[in-house]
């Protein structure tokens, strides 16, 4: 057999199965719509089959019971009938449930280019290329959206936390501090201060301050602890320590608080101060496995050498990656 002839048994077989797998899917979706479940919904799109609502509210049903498939199909049918944006949005992104990328590109392109004032297009197009590990595509979907609208927060904030992973601390400040100032939110100033934390700037501070000052209901605790937290780094553990307090205050069920607190109080020497703080983590939390191996080290250090193999070993038990508590174990062994 000569290899053209091969070549063409090969595309002919290829194009027979993709025929048998459409034919397979298409089976399978009306299957699905015929089932009693979504009967009802059928009937009325049967008698009204020119009604994008009521495919948008069987798309919906699909999709919550994962059939991503036939719930795009809908999708696209009040696309078709509606020319909607915002339907298109939702076709694009339960495309992208169905591992349908290629298709939801070129959807959301589509969409960049007719409805040039609707930036969702282009976010999403960013988060995809995200998902594909492709982060200079995204940026460029970023910057495209705040040339358009250089007021956009959310595409200032967005960038700001992408150019944060690739390591790009100014442009990462330069983004979020844009952000915040045009809406001084709390998930932007959060991530900001985060980075000043970091760097033991204390511009965290006064961003956790400006996002407390309107917290009349004394309810947020990611600020408070943020505070403590500059204040741990900095070494002033007094301070540190009545941030944490606050956190505790506002939520006890707070473990990080409590663990951060016990931290200061083991450095400070003050074992049995720090075995309660670490002893309520493990109350809070009978799975937090940094709750159990900062026993061990209070143990460790009180000289209770069962106790802390004991809670080293639960430690271990909750999170196998825990290599300090492996490593306490053996160094307790040998």
């Amino acid at each position: 057999m000569t290899s053209k002839i091969m070549v063409a048994l090969a595309v002919v077989t290829l194009i027979v199965s993709c025929s048998l797998r459409d034919t397979d899917s298409e089976k399978n979706n009306s299957s699905i719509l015929n089932s009693p479940r979504f009967s009802g919904i059928t009937d009325s799109i049967n008698r009204f089959p020119g009604s994008a609502e009521l495919y948008v509210k069987r798309a919906l049903m699909l999709s919550q019971l994962n059939e991503h498939d036939a719930a795009s199909a809908d999708y696209k049918k009040a696309y078709e009938l509606s020319g909607d944006e915002h339907v298109m949005l939702d076709y694009a992104s339960n495309l992208m449930l169905s591992q349908n990328v290629n298709k939801a590109i070129q959807l959301l392109e589509e969409g960049i280019k007719k409805f040039p004032s609707n930036t969702e297009f282009s976010r999403r197009l960013a988060e995809i290329h995200l998902q594909k590990g492709d982060a200079r595509d995204a940026l460029n979907e970023y910057d495209k959206i705040l040339l358009a609208d250089s007021s956009n927060f959310e595409a200032w904030y967005d960038k700001g936390l992408l150019l944060a992973k690739l390591k790009d601390t100014a442009g990462a400040i330069e983004a979020l501090e844009k952000s915040f100032s045009l809406v001084p939110i709390s998930y932007s100033g959060m991530a900001l201060a985060g980075i000043y934390v970091a760097q033991k700037n204390p511009r965290a501070l006064t961003i956790c301050d400006m996002i407390l000052a309107r917290d009349t209901a004394e309810m947020q605790t990611e600020p408070v602890f943020m505070k403590g937290a500059y204040f741990a780094d900095t070494k002033q553990y007094d301070e540190a320590l009545k941030q944490f307090d606050e956190c505790i205050k506002r939520d006890w069920k707070m473990t990080d608080a409590y663990i951060e607190k016990g931290i200061i109080l083991f450095e400070r020497r003050n074992y049995d101060e720090a075995l309660k703080q670490f002893t309520m983590t493990t109350t809070v939390s009978n799975t937090d496995a940094d709750g159990y191996f900062w026993l061990g080290r209070c143990y460790e250090m009180m000289g209770k050498k069962e106790e802390a193999i004991a809670n080293y070993e639960r430690a271990l038990a909750l999170d196998d990656t825990f290599t300090e508590a492996r490593a306490a174990l053996r160094r307790l062994s040998s």
